[in-house]
Formats: C-alpha cells, structure tokens, sequence
C-alpha cells in the first residue's frame, strides 16, 4: 500500500508540470502536426531519460545528503512552498481560464528531427524543470527513499507515467488536425489539480518542519 501511495501520489503531483504551457508543450505539438501521434510518447522518452539520470545522480551521489535533518528540513519547506506556489497558480490559471492549449507551436523545433533528443534538450534548458527538481523533486524523491530503491523507481514510475498520459493525449488530439481537449476542460482539469497539489504541499511543509525542530 505505501508503495501505490507513492505512486499515485507522484502521478497526480507530476501533473503540476506536464500540464502546464511550456516549450516541452510546443515541441510535443509541433512534432504532432508533423510526424503524427507518436511525437508525445517520443519527447516524453527523451524527457524521462533525462529525469532518470537526475534522479540516480540525487540517489547515489546525494544519499549523505538527504540524510541530514536540517538538510531534509529545509528542503522539505521549500519544496512545499514551491509547490504550493504552482499549486496557486494552477487554481489561479484555472478559474479566470487564462492557460490555453492555442499558440504552443515550438519555433525552434522545426529543424529538430530527433524528437527524443528534443525532449531532453528543451527540458534541461527549462529553468522551471531545474527548479522544480531542486525543491519539489528532491523533496519527493527523500520520502520516497524511505521504502528503499523500490519506493524510488515507485516514484519515478508514477511520474513519468503523468508525462505520458498528458502528452500522448495532446499528440493523438493535434495529429487528428483539431483539438479533442477544449480549453474549458483543461482549465477545469488545471483547477482540480491545483487543489490536490496545494493540499499536498501542506504535507511537504509539515514534514519538513517537524525535522527543523
């Protein structure tokens, strides 16, 4: 039961990051105008090697780390402020509906014939992406180490199941030449995730506060 707690709670918080507008989101659609449906599934292969790497260097060259409860503290608290910040941004975008899946065309993914590459390369030069792994990620990974590799690979499957899910539905959406996903659901999909990823942050918060004192 921990095991699918932390699975399904690393998919539902890897929404906070799949869904919203971005230059990962203009390649997968680019690549779907151009090469068809398979383009999400491809950018998200790229993506998830990139975060595997990130992840095993965290693991093993960080273990020490992650062990210090002053560290795991304050990374604690500041991953769960992060995520309450997306969390709020997400309710916010949700309820004036101001994210759209219009206008998302990468324009410099034209020449990028590797998809996969594509992936990766628009993902680590993503601040947001550094950002979040350094609070948000971080802090998920060093809870999910407390059920050993086991519960990391749990973590990590939950995760980029997420990515998988949002952009293969956006690339079978656009590769039909219209929009299966109107923009009224998505900000009503946007807003029930923020919900849950603000709830969650509480969590972070907490637990990183119980090791500060």
């Amino acid at each position: 039961m921990v095991l699918w707690g932390i699975f399904l709670g690393s998919f539902l918080i890897g929404f906070s990051g799949a869904m919203m507008p971005g230059p990962m989101l203009g390649v997968t659609i680019d690549g779907s105008l151009k090469k068809g449906w398979t383009a999400g599934p491809l950018t998200v292969l790229g993506h998830g090697m990139l975060e595997f790497t990130l992840i095993a260097v965290m693991l093993f060259g960080l273990k020490d780390f992650f062990n210090n409860p002053t560290v795991a503290g304050f990374i604690g608290v500041f991953g769960g402020a992060f995520l309450a910040w997306m969390g709020y941004g997400m309710i916010k975008s949700g309820i004036k509906k101001s994210v759209t899946l219009n206008n998302q065309k990468a324009d410099n993914s034209a020449g990028m014939g590797n998809l996969v590459l594509a992936g990766a390369l628009v993902s680590v030069t993503n601040p947001y992406f550094i950002i979040w792994w350094a609070s948000t990620g971080m802090e998920s990974i060093r809870q999910s180490y407390a059920s050993g590799l086991i519960g990391v690979l749990a973590f990590f499957a939950g995760h980029i199941l997420s990515d998988f899910v949002w952009y293969s539905a956006i690339s079978v959406a656009f590769s039909r030449g219209k929009k299966l996903i109107s923009d009224t659901v998505y900000c009503r999909i946007v807003l029930l995730l923020g919900i849950f990823i603000t709830g969650f942050s509480v969590y972070f918060i907490v637990s990183g506060w119980k090791m500060l004192w």
